[in-house]
């Protein structure tokens, strides 16, 4: 069987790995042009574009794949390479680019999308992190059978994963990609014997995963202390919760909810002991911070790194 791949980041990495080492013929990869990163900003290839040139694999970095749209040349010469890759099915995973009917309709097998989330709840852009922000119990793997419409296509194959207590969108990603790849292997060899049955989508339960943004980081401590314990494991690794206290901006990297009855204002420093810094929020509770870091430093528990930066009950943290 002949597959086209198209992804970018290290979560789609692990599929394609998979499907190499599984014994998939992979005549052409597309992924995301090439993007500066570090502290020189240097262009850097993506994960999947890595392993690809690692393998020998061609590579195809289009800036659109839209005909009519602003890089028509980009898209015209990627559909020349996707038709002479003449690929039997196309797997899609966090490829970051909206596919066209065109493309959707050049597989024999269409094309195969590998989502994190149980579907319909959280279509979009940033599934796992908003599993956790939200609360919920589990979440796991869908292989969609693509259309038009954003993550709307039916179900071959759906998997479900708990998430735990002290998940973070770092170690969830990293067992949604295994899990999305072992069972991306099992829906092509199901699809090439015919087995595959999708089934649509319910219509109820849908929710939006919407992208990630920087401004979101910023703690309200008037929220409760779970709400915001969520948050800060949701956004870590990207963007990472922040607070500004004594003009400085630190991030919180971990955090445990303590329910209480308490009275200071959100905000206020309860405590500072060998549990962490304790920080009053607007359900009466308390947030216990036990890794932070400054700016420009390292991630530090919280006994290192009151070391170099102080801090005493009565204090209070900016809303």
């Amino acid at each position: 069987m002949r597959i086209v791949f198209a992804g970018t980041p290290e979560f789609a990495r692990a599929a394609l790995e998979r499907l190499q080492a599984a014994g998939f013929t992979l005549p052409l990869v597309l992924t995301q042009p090439d993007r500066p990163a570090g502290r020189g900003m240097k262009l850097q290839p993506s994960p999947v574009k890595q392993f690809a040139q690692a393998h020998g694999i061609a590579v195809s970095q289009p800036r659109s794949l839209r005909l009519d749209g602003k890089y028509p040349e980009d898209a015209a010469a990627a559909r020349a390479a996707l038709e002479a890759a003449r690929p039997d099915a196309m797997v899609v995973a966090a490829y970051g680019l909206i596919l066209p009917q065109w493309v959707l309709d050049l597989p024999r097998l269409g094309c195969l999308n590998i989502h994190a989330s149980l579907l319909p709840r959280w279509r979009g852009a940033a599934p796992i992190h908003r599993a956790i922000e939200a609360g919920d119990a589990q979440t796991g793997v869908t292989i969609m059978q693509m259309d038009a419409g954003l993550d709307t296509g039916a179900m071959l194959l759906v998997e479900r994963l708990p998430i735990a207590a002290d998940d973070t969108t770092a170690s969830l990603h990293g067992k949604l990609a295994d899990l999305g790849a072992r069972m991306i292997v099992q829906a092509l060899e199901r699809a090439g014997r015919g087995e595959l049955r999708p089934i649509p989508q319910p219509g109820e339960g849908i929710s939006y995963a919407h992208k990630i943004e920087k401004p979101e980081a910023a703690i309200a401590w008037s929220l409760p202390a779970a709400v915001i314990e969520r948050r800060v494991r949701a956004f870590d690794p990207f963007p990472g919760a922040t607070a500004r206290i004594a003009g400085e901006t630190v991030k919180v990297w971990r955090a445990r909810a303590v329910p209480g009855r308490g009275s200071a204002p959100p905000g206020t420093i309860v405590s500072v002991d060998e549990h962490g810094v304790g920080v009053a929020c607007g359900d009466g509770g308390r947030l216990e911070l036990t890794e932070l870091q400054r700016p420009g430093g390292k991630r530090l528990a919280s006994a290192d790194f009151l070391h170099g930066f102080p801090l005493e009950a009565g204090q209070r943290f900016e809303a």
